[in-house]
């Protein structure tokens, strides 16, 4: 009976070693190739690839998103998060950047303000600085706008310049308008009535003073440009002009793109 009881027990001994070892085999084979997923965030699609190729793990392109800081075809998150550890082989799933998103900005010129709003909330842009200038007409009509029609931009937002029915029946102060984009200053003073004249030479000689005898278009006129500045007027800034006279631009190419604030004419004391 002792033996029987003897063999019984030395069976169940070597039942449990067996167990354990088959245990502890288990347990080094999953552990054994385990790994921890790197940061892909902030990577682009080729070096993620590499270093996923290093890890021993995979990549799955679960999503794609626009975005303002990441350019196309980097990475902007992962699931699992960097750091945890998974199995050899293992896909990371990631969201990857479609860059920002480019809109075409309509042509508001000519618009009432609530028009204009509209129409670009259609194009999901916004309003941005919305500035005043005397003009004759009907009151918050749009005399120009920034960016200009048709630009692609990554900022969803739209400044314009509107009429304001505050300004003198006649005569005002001529405002200075170097530095303005050519064609926000040339719409400007269509809007006061000016006669524009533009050109690209140096001002060597201010045209004839007296404001009946409009200054005539000289070799260098040419129609406004969306890429020139305003790099001298005639006349300049604090003469007094009226509706029809000539307003004379001398503008050079440049990436400048800030027509707003706009100038602000005076009323002319008479």
């Amino acid at each position: 009976m002792k033996r029987f009881f003897r063999v019984m027990l030395l069976g169940l001994e070597m039942v449990a070693v067996m167990l354990l070892s088959a245990a502890i085999t288990l347990r080094i084979a999953l552990h054994g190739h385990e790994v921890k997923i790197p940061d892909f965030s902030g990577m682009s699609m080729a070096d993620a690839s590499h270093a996923a190729l290093r890890a021993g793990v995979g990549l799955h392109i679960e999503d794609r998103f626009y975005s303002t800081t990441e350019p196309v075809g980097w990475i902007l998150s992962q699931t699992p998060a960097a750091g945890t550890t998974v199995r050899h082989g293992w896909q990371v799933r990631v969201t990857v950047s479609l860059g920002p998103q480019q809109v075409t900005v309509p042509n508001v010129v000519g618009q009432p303000v609530q028009e204009a709003s509209s129409n670009l909330r259609r194009t999901r842009l916004e309003l941005g600085t919305l500035a005043h200038l005397g003009a004759p007409g009907d009151p918050d009509m749009t005399l120009a706008q920034t960016p200009q029609p048709n630009a692609g931009v990554d900022q969803p937002v739209v400044n314009l310049l509107l009429s304001s029915p505050t300004r003198a029946a006649k005569g005002f102060v001529m405002p200075s308008v170097v530095g303005m984009k050519e064609i926000a200053a040339s719409q400007w003073a269509a809007g006061m009535g000016l006669k524009v004249v533009t050109r690209t030479t140096e001002i060597s000689a201010p045209p004839p003073a007296d404001p009946e005898q409009p200054a005539p278009a000289r070799a260098g006129s040419k129609a406004a440009s969306s890429d020139s500045v305003v790099a001298a007027q005639w006349p300049e800034s604090g003469f007094k002009a009226s509706p029809g006279d000539v307003l004379l631009l001398t503008v050079e190419p440049s990436a400048a793109s800030s027509p707003l604030p706009a100038p602000s004419a005076s009323p002319s004391p008479e």
